[in-house]
């Protein structure tokens, strides 16, 4: 028993990162990858900014401080309006009485980052002070206020969520400095009438957390408590005019990856979205084999059956192994290191009880590498 415990840590700790396929544990009824899975697709490579909050490689931007960008990315959502919004100086600057302007481009789950700045001279106090607001898909406000020393109420305040939540503290610099907002955004998302997700807001308010996955809560209204609603697939961001002159800089947003609940496939699934994506992995990789033979096939079925419990797959299995395992006794010489690895794979798919425990092949490997002494 101890020479048998002695070489099967020996063979995990040595031959572990020979195929990182049997190294993780397995795929799961709600995670269709294993646990460091390669067959899960490479990260995109994105080239992120010179500078801190310029946009990285993958940002759309909505304004860069000419007046070409507002053109092509913004409109007025009043078109019966008398005044319009100014470009002036790089800087984007509501109106009073020419309404609030929405973006072209329609998104919903988003990074954005937005900077702002109220008016250096000070008129009003309260709500009457520097306000507009940032509203995602046009539907729930970011609060944008001067409340450097000017208190309203709470959740009406800065980096609130308006009529929600307020923000954890108050971060903001002097009047006519540039605040910067960086929002995580995520819609809620209902079905059938049953909330799979009341959608979440973060926000950063000049590097400091002001509000940490905030539920939405339906949105946000004023006056009345809003109610967990559906929202659209996608919509306009929306720059409030409340009639102060507030100005704005540097907007640019980047889609976030879909959750599982949209049919995202990182994260924990459905049963039945899980079981699909093993499907849909383990039918790549058996594709993979008709180009394939010997070890190099075997190991590709070995790695299928993780996915898909499939009788054929493992019959096929059986008898390769069972080949190989048999060439290998009889021509030892050269083979050590595909004797590890179909060891290694098989003792694998016996832990996760993926093929019955002591299979023939392992026992017969494990006298081969013994009896050559390829454990030393």
């Amino acid at each position: 028993m101890n020479l048998f415990i002695t070489l099967i840590l020996f063979f995990f700790s040595i031959f572990s990162i020979t195929s990182a396929q049997f190294y993780g544990d397995p795929p799961d009824e709600t995670h269709p990858w294993a646990v460091h899975d390669n067959n899960r697709p490479q990260p995109m490579k994105v080239k992120p900014s010179a500078l801190p909050g310029d946009p990285p490689s993958d940002a759309i931007i909505l304004f860069d401080g000419t007046k070409n960008s507002f053109f092509k990315n913004w409109e007025h959502e009043n078109p019966r309006r008398k005044k319009n919004w100014i470009v002036r100086n790089q800087r984007l600057i509501s109106v009073k009485g020419a309404g609030s302007l929405i973006s072209k481009a329609k998104f919903a789950d988003c990074q954005l980052h937005i900077e702002w700045s109220a008016p250096m001279k000070i008129v009003g106090s309260g709500q009457g002070r520097g306000n507009s607001g940032v509203f995602l898909m046009g539907e729930t406000e970011v609060q944008i206020l001067d409340n450097y020393n000017n208190p309203t109420y709470p959740d009406g305040f800065a980096g609130s969520v308006y009529g929600v939540m307020p923000p954890m503290v108050n971060a903001l610099k002097p009047p006519g400095e540039w605040q910067i907002y960086d929002i995580i955004f995520r819609r809620p998302v209902l079905k059938d009438g049953k909330i799979l997700d009341e959608g979440s807001l973060t926000v950063f308010l000049n590097g400091v957390v002001v509000q940490d996955n905030t539920p939405l809560e339906g949105g946000g209204l004023h006056k009345k408590r809003s109610k967990s609603r559906a929202f659209p697939i996608v919509g306009p961001l929306k720059l409030q005019d409340h009639g102060n002159p507030v100005q704005f800089r540097n907007i640019w947003y980047r889609e976030l990856r879909k959750r599982p609940i949209e049919g995202g496939t990182d994260g924990a699934l459905s049963s039945t979205a899980s079981n699909e994506k093993r499907m849909e992995i383990a039918e790549t990789i058996l594709n993979k084999t008709q180009n394939e033979d010997g070890i190099k096939k075997l190991l590709l079925l070995m790695e299928a059956l993780c996915y898909k419990n499939d009788d054929e797959v493992r019959l096929t299995v059986h008898r390769l192994s069972e080949k190989i395992i048999m060439d290998i006794k009889k021509y030892p010489e050269g083979n050590e290191n595909d004797a590890k690895q179909i060891y290694q794979a098989l003792k694998y798919l016996e832990r996760h009880k993926i093929v019955d425990t002591e299979h023939p092949n392992t026992v017969s490997l494990k006298k081969i590498i013994e009896k050559e002494g390829w454990a030393k």
